[in-house]
């Protein structure tokens, strides 16, 4: 289990000020946690590993989950 205490929760600059974001942290060991903001502390959070990150930010930086 991660131990999320003091992570600092940040939303993409997109996101525009508005309430349903998707916030992410960077963990210990290089791990990103990924969490619903409209539920805050509340929300599940999916955790990644570093490779497994930078793969989909990857993928969405070149377009593969843009709608056609």
């Amino acid at each position: 289990m991660n131990d999320l205490s003091g992570v600092r929760w940040f939303k993409s600059t997109a996101s525009q000020g508005g309430e349903a974001c998707v916030e992410a942290a960077h963990l210990v060991g290089g791990k990103v946690g990924v969490r619903d903001s409209k539920l805050g502390s509340a929300s599940p959070v999916l955790v990644f590993d570093a490779a497994t990150w930078d793969g989909f930010v990857s993928a969405l930086g070149s377009g593969k989950f843009d709608c056609p």
